[in-house]
C-alpha cells in the first residue's frame, strides 16, 4: 500500500511539483500524486498573511498619495501658489509614477518581486520624510520630491496585484483583488484625514509627511518577515480558468506555459494587438482623469462654494480652514469600501448569466458616476449638503471599477505578460488620466478668472466650469468599457491558449 501523498501549502514547495512534472503525473512507484489536486478552497494562511502584509502597503501608498491634497489650501498658501501651479505638484508625481511602470513591470517579469517591492517603499519613505524639511524658497525641490515619492510608489503599484494573481485562483482572486483595492479609496481618505489632522493639531501642515514614513518602515519589516522570497508563479492548471472560475479541462497541457520568454517588444505587440486590454485601459484611463482631478481639487471646490454662500470665511490666515478634506477623505473611505465590495459582488453573481458582466459593470458605473458628478458641480453654489450628497454617490459608481478592471487584465492577458500589461495599463492611464488632469483643471480655472473680474464669485466659477470636462470624460470611459465587452470572451480564451 502506498503511502499518501503529501503537499505543503507554501508555494514556494509546490514550485518544484508544478514545474518539474506533469499535472496527473504518476509519482514514484506508481502512486498519483496530481499536484493540482492541491484543495485551495481557502486561501493558506501564509498566503492570507501575504496578502495582508500588501495591503498594509497599498494603504500607506495612497496615504502618501492624497497628503498634499488634504493641506491644499495651506501649501498653495505656504508656497504663494495660482491653481496652475498647485495642480502641478499631483501632475509631476503622476509623471514619474507613469513614467517609472513600464520600468518596474519589465523588472517584476524577470526579478524577484520581493526586493523590488521593498526597495520602492524604503526609497518613497524616505523620499517623503525629506520632504517634510524643505523650506519655503525651495519649492521646486518640493515639486521634485513629489516626483521621487511616485517612482516609488509605482514599484509597489504594478507588482503587488501580480503576486496576489499567484497566489489565488480566479474565483477567489476577485474577491482577494476587492479587499487589495478597498485600501485605494481607504488610503486616499486617510491621507487627507492624516494631512487635515496634523496640520491643525501640530500647526505645521509639514507635520503631515512625517507619519507615513514610519508606517512605510512597518511595513518594510513586514515584507522582510513574512512574504516568501519567491512566489510560485501562475502555471497552467491555474491559469487554464474560465470566467466564472471553473478549471479548465484535464486534457490541458502542463507545458504550455513554460514556452521561450518573449522579449518586452514582442510582449508590448501582442498587448496592442488585445482589444480588451486596449479598450479596457483606455476606460480605466478615464477613471483615472476623473478621480485624478477630484482628489487634488475637490476639497478647495467645496471651501470656495462654501465660501461664495457665506458659510465660511475666506482663508486669509496661516492654518487654513481643513474641515473639507476630513469630510471628503472620510466620503472617499466609506464610498470606496462600499463601491468595491459591490462591484465584486455584482461581478460575482452576474457572471454567472452573463460572460460580458465585468465591463458591461464597468460602463455602467462610469455613466451613472459621470451624471452624479454633473449634479454636484450645478447645484454646488446653492446646496452645500446635496453637493456632498451626490459627489458620495458619484465616488461610489467610480469604486466599483476598481477591482473588476484589474481582474479583466488578468483573465485576457497571458500570465507572463501580466506585470509588463499592469505597467503598460498604469502608464497609459496616467499619462492620458491624471498625470494631466490636475493640472488641466487648474490651468482652464487660471484662464477663466484671467478674463474676469478677480473675484470671489469667479474664483468658485472658474473651478466650476472646469470641473466639467471631469463628467465628459466619465462619459467617454464609459464608452469604452462598452467595446470591451465586444471582446472579452475571444481574448479570455486567447490568454488560456498561450
Amino acid at each position: 500500500m502506498q503511502p499518501p501523498c503529501e503537499h505543503e501549502d507554501t508555494n514556494l514547495l509546490l514550485q518544484p511539483l508544478l514545474e518539474g512534472q506533469s499535472y496527473g503525473a504518476a509519482a514514484a512507484d506508481g502512486a498519483q500524486c496530481p499536484s493540482v489536486a492541491v484543495p485551495r478552497n481557502s486561501p493558506a494562511k501564509r498566503d492570507c498573511l501575504v496578502v495582508a502584509v500588501l495591503c498594509f502597503g497599498n494603504l500607506i501608498n495612497f496615504i502618501d498619495w492624497f497628503i498634499v491634497p488634504g493641506i491644499l489650501l495651506d501649501i498653495q498658501q505656504y508656497f504663494g501658489l495660482s491653481d496652475g501651479k498647485t495642480g502641478l505638484l499631483q501632475t509631476v508625481f503622476t509623471l514619474c509614477y507613469m513614467l517609472a511602470a513600464p520600468i518596474f513591470g519589465y523588472l517584476g517579469d524577470r526579478y524577484n518581486r520581493k526586493i523590488i517591492l521593498g526597495a520602492g517603499i524604503f526609497f518613497w519613505s524616505g523620499v517623503t520624510l525629506g520632504s517634510s524639511f524643505i523650506t519655503q524658497s525651495h519649492y521646486r525641490i518640493f515639486v521634485l520630491s513629489r516626483g521621487l515619492v511616485g517612482i516609488g510608489s509605482a514599484s509597489y503599484s504594478t507588482i503587488a496585484p501580480t503576486i496576489i494573481a499567484d497566489l489565488f485562483e480566479e474565483g477567489k482572486r476577485t474577491t482577494v483583488l476587492s479587499i487589495f483595492y478597498i485600501f485605494i479609496p481607504v488610503g486616499s481618505g486617510c491621507g487627507y484625514m492624516l494631512a487635515a489632522g496634523m496640520a491643525k493639531s501640530t500647526g505645521d501642515w509639514h507635520w503631515a509627511f512625517r507619519v507615513t514614513p514610519c508606517m512605510g518602515g512597518l511595513a518594510l519589516l513586514l515584507l522582510i518577515l513574512l512574504v516568501p522570497h519567491r512566489i510560485q508563479r501562475k502555471t497552467a492548471a491555474h491559469r487554464a480558468l474560465s470566467i466564472s472560475g471553473m478549471i479548465g479541462g484535464a486534457d490541458e497541457k502542463p507545458d504550455v506555459y513554460r514556452a521561450t520568454r518573449t522579449s518586452w517588444c514582442q510582449d508590448v505587440g501582442s498587448l496592442v494587438k488585445n482589444c480588451s486590454f486596449v479598450c479596457s485601459s483606455l476606460g480605466l484611463t478615464a477613471m483615472a482623469f476623473v478621480t485624478g482631478a477630484l482628489g487634488m481639487w475637490m476639497p478647495l471646490f467645496l471651501y470656495r462654494a462654501q465660501v461664495v454662500q457665506g458659510l465660511v470665511p475666506p482663508c486669509l490666515q496661516d492654518s487654513c480652514n481643513s474641515s473639507n478634506s476630513l469630510i471628503f477623505g472620510g466620503i472617499t473611505i466609506g464610498t470606496g469600501i462600499l463601491g468595491i465590495i459591490a462591484g465584486a459582488e455584482a461581478a460575482r453573481r452576474l457572471r454567472k448569466i452573463n460572460n460580458k458582466a465585468d465591463p458591461l459593470i464597468c460602463a455602467t458605473s462610469m455613466f451613472l458616476s459621470a451624471l452624479c458628478l454633473y449634479i454636484a458641480l450645478m447645484v454646488a453654489q446653492t446646496n452645500i449638503l446635496s453637493t456632498f450628497i451626490f459627489i458620495a454617490f458619484g465616488e461610489l459608481f467610480l469604486s466599483v471599477n476598481w477591482a473588476v478592471v484589474t481582474d479583466i487584465l488578468l483573465y485576457v492577458v497571458a500570465p507572463r505578460r501580466q506585470s509588463t500589461a499592469i505597467a503598460l495599463q498604469i502608464l497609459v492611464s496616467h499619462l492620458l488620466g491624471d498625470a494631466g488632469s490636475p493640472y488641466l483643471i487648474g490651468a482652464i480655472s487660471n484662464a477663466i478668472q484671467a478674463r474676469n473680474v478677480p473675484s470671489l464669485q469667479w474664483s468658485f466659477r472658474s473651478m466650476q466650469y472646469s470641473f466639467v470636462t471631469c463628467a465628459f470624460v466619465g462619459v467617454f470611459g464609459g464608452g469604452f468599457f462598452l467595446l470591451t465587452s465586444f471582446y472579452v470572451e475571444e481574448d479570455r480564451k486567447e490568454a488560456q491558449r498561450l
